[in-house]
């Protein structure tokens, strides 16, 4: 009997990206200085995010739905996230400038989408932000060394430590090695999963599984490499 094929769980939030070649060797120089009106804005969008969230909560908690628009102002802020970070030190994978955008952008090469739930549990809005999500706090963590409220700068996390390697090498090779950028596209799904989960935009847990690649190929409509 042939054995079946292991068809790996289902995440409703799906993070995609495309390599993005040829990289200029110098300009994750500047990127920084060109990504500071992203970082004023994100820093207002993600406070607006945090209440979102917990308007949210006693949303899903008496309704069990997660009202529509608060949704997608959310995964608004999630994109628009995700692709600053694709093109800063999260990656350093492309050189389109990102746009100012809560919408979904199919043509820039760094994408996320999050099924919207019908209904949520309201059991777990009680516990997974917190509890349940505990052991990937701990992975979070390290893959992005938040700061720690202390007077010396904190290192940098996994991910950034990561690209860095990957942009020294673009600027000496002119090639991003692809089994690094595939490497840092998993670490980064993995905390957008996280934080998609935390922020009540869905029951399903984070698998404790590092899908690298392009391709998310642990969503609800996988696709394939040509």
């Amino acid at each position: 009997m042939q054995e079946a094929t292991r068809i790996p769980p289902v995440s409703p939030v799906r993070v995609e990206a495309d390599p993005d070649e040829p990289l200029s060797r110098w300009l994750w120089l500047v990127k920084w200085l060109l990504l500071i009106p992203h970082y004023l804005l994100l820093a207002l969008l993600w406070v607006a995010f945090v209440v979102v969230t917990v308007i949210a909560f006693f949303a899903v908690l008496f309704t069990t739905r997660y009202p529509r628009p608060l949704f997608d102002f959310n995964l608004g802020v999630l994109r628009w996230s995700w692709r600053v970070s694709y093109y800063g030190a999260n990656a350093f994978a492309t050189d389109r400038y990102p746009p100012f955008s809560l919408g979904e952008r199919p043509d820039y090469p760094a994408r996320l989408t999050v099924v919207y739930p019908e209904r949520l549990s309201r059991g777990l809005v009680l516990v997974k932000w917190w509890l349940l999500a505990i052991p990937h706090y701990l992975v979070v963590g390290i893959l992005t060394a938040p700061p720690s409220g202390r007077e010396q700068a904190s290192p940098p996390g996994l991910i950034t430590l990561l690209a860095f390697f990957a942009i020294i090498a673009v600027a000496f090779t002119a090639t991003y090695p692809r089994g690094l950028f595939d490497l840092i596209i998993g670490l980064n799904r993995w905390v957008l999963r996280v934080v998609a989960y935390v922020a009540l935009m869905t029951d399903v847990h984070p698998p404790y599984r590092l899908d690298q690649g392009p391709r998310d190929p642990g969503t609800e409509n996988p696709t394939t490499l040509p």
